[in-house]
């Protein structure tokens, strides 16, 4: 039976084929489907919609990856907050911060920002259930304090708090995104990015204008043609063919094809991990957890999956956060592994992964030779993420493959383990809840002081892999594909939250 806090967000069912079939077919279609012609840019996404495009899901990075939501905050490429809707912020006592709204700044739909409209987006995103991922280790309040200032108490000490309201998911919408009692939440045409999102259809294909009133640079392309193809051969088959002019995630297996002038590849905070169930079958030992553990080989799986484009796992927090191996210490309270002849002797065990990352179902193959090389009995199973996630996080499956950006929350590694490895947290494919882990999480959280926060944070990271809820497979390489000839101002961010910006253009 399911405790309260494994009660998580439902994912909307698609057919895969379908969906594959649709999307690749739509990608080769010639021209756009608004205004501007030839200097529209036309994208491919990996991932397609799982909420409707709701901001309190994966989809707020959609939102944030086509520039059409914004935060109060916005993040640096070193993680640091800057300013974006609101233009400074103090804090005030331990609890309190005050933040000052942009002046002169309108909503999409004409309507204007103001504090009022800040607390109510915000004050909806606490509400939402489940609430977003970053703030599943915090509770905040949020009062307008006449037009201009927004105040913003939280339950506890919170240091992180500007970088948080960066997130995707605190997105500021105008009070037309919220439907009645606010249980769906539309951002077309209600956000204040540079691009107004004006149509979706489904998980095939989006459609941006650029939006004409924003408050800063305006954007470069008259506004872009985003298809959702889940497949990666097919997105690498679209620029190469020149059906699209930006691809995101190219599968490794097509990086050497397309050669360097389409290929981009840059260090990312993504790590490749098995998440074990902790909570119900085989891994809910802890012997068992440490079995699978040995059974991998981190380097079979750089060399012969991702053809050197990703580096040996080290831990939850990779090369893309420098400052963790100086940092790392050993594991703590692990068991003793079970013996291959104890392995045997348990239940077939279902390992998942999803198709939208196409060196996962790979990774999967490999990763299950090398558990029954151990003695586990391994039965596979692979979707579209769309269609698993609702399952994974339900713990229906014993072991499930998953690349996760470990800065993706607060910039910060501190929300990736409450959201994913506390009790209460709302991203906990392992089904983890062990005291010494909370413990050790909600230390580093505390922590206003980086260097101290930093170190709390690698105890907790030794914390968890003790635990062996999480087996680190490989830290990925981030490889987008567009051709640098012709298409400019693309992002490439480490932490995955912008990709087509207001200086993305054709030519």
């Amino acid at each position: 039976m399911l405790t309260p806090r494994r009660l998580h967000r439902a994912a909307l069912p698609l057919a895969a084929t379908a969906l594959l079939a649709t999307a690749a077919t739509a990608c080769t279609s010639s021209g756009g489907s608004g205004s501007g012609g030839d200097q529209r840019l036309k994208v491919a996404l990996a991932f397609p919609p799982a909420q409707a495009m709701s901001p309190y899901g994966d989809d707020a990075v959609i939102l944030s990856r086509l520039a059409v939501v914004e935060g109060l905050t916005r993040l640096d490429k070193n993680g640091e907050a800057k300013p974006a809707l609101a233009t400074a912020w103090k804090r005030d006592g331990e609890t309190a911060w005050e933040f000052t709204v942009r002046r002169g700044t309108a909503f999409q739909d004409g309507t204007k920002l103001d504090a009022t409209a800040v607390a109510r987006s915000l004050t909806a995103a606490q509400k939402a259930s489940p609430k977003p991922r970053v703030l599943s280790d915090t509770t905040l309040t949020a009062t307008a304090e006449g037009a201009g200032t927004v105040r913003i108490t939280t339950k506890d000490a919170d240091p992180l708090l500007p970088q948080r309201l960066a997130n995707p998911s605190l997105s500021i919408l105008s009070a037309a995104a919220y439907g009645k009692g606010g249980a769906q939440v539309n951002p077309a045409g209600h956000a204040t990015g540079p691009f107004t999102l004006t149509e979706v259809n489904g998980a095939v294909s989006a459609t941006l204008e650029r939006n004409d009133t924003y408050w800063g640079a305006k954007a470069k392309a008259p506004g872009a043609d985003v298809k959702f193809v889940a497949d990666g051969t097919a997105r690498a088959n679209a620029l190469r063919t020149k059906d699209v002019d930006v691809a995101e995630y190219v599968p490794i297996s097509q990086a050497a094809l397309l050669g360097d002038g389409l290929v981009h590849e840059f260090p990312s905070a993504r790590t490749n991990g098995l998440s074990l169930n902790t909570e119900r079958g085989v891994f809910a030992d802890p012997a068992m957890r440490a079995a699978a553990r040995e059974a991998i080989d981190s380097k079979a799986l750089v060399d012969g999956v991702y053809e050197g484009r990703a580096d040996t796992a080290q831990g939850l927090l990779g090369p893309g956060v420098p400052w963790a191996a100086d940092l790392r210490t050993a594991p703590t309270g692990r068991a003793k592994a079970a013996a291959p002849a104890e392995v045997r002797k348990t239940q077939q065990i279902v390992l998942a992964t999803y198709t939208n990352r196409p060196e996962l179902p790979e990774v999967a193959t490999v990763v299950q030779q090398q558990l029954e090389k151990r003695g586990f009995t391994v039965k596979q199973v692979v979707r579209d993420y769309a269609q698993m996630e609702a399952d994974a996080l339900a713990g229906k499956y014993d072991a499930f493959i998953q690349a996760r950006n470990t800065l993706l929350d607060t910039a910060d590694p501190v929300s990736y383990l409450a959201s994913d490895f506390t009790c209460d947290g709302s991203f906990t494919i392992t089904q983890l809840c062990a005291e010494p882990v909370d413990t050790a999480v909600g230390k580093a959280a505390a922590l206003a002081d980086t260097d101290a926060r930093h170190k709390a944070e690698m105890t907790a990271e030794a914390a968890i892999l003790g635990t062996d809820a999480l087996v680190p497979l490989v830290h990925e390489r981030f490889v987008q594909g567009y051709d640098e000839t012709r298409v400019r101002g693309v992002a490439l961010d480490p932490m995955e939250r912008t990709l087509i910006t207001a200086d993305t253009r054709i030519g």
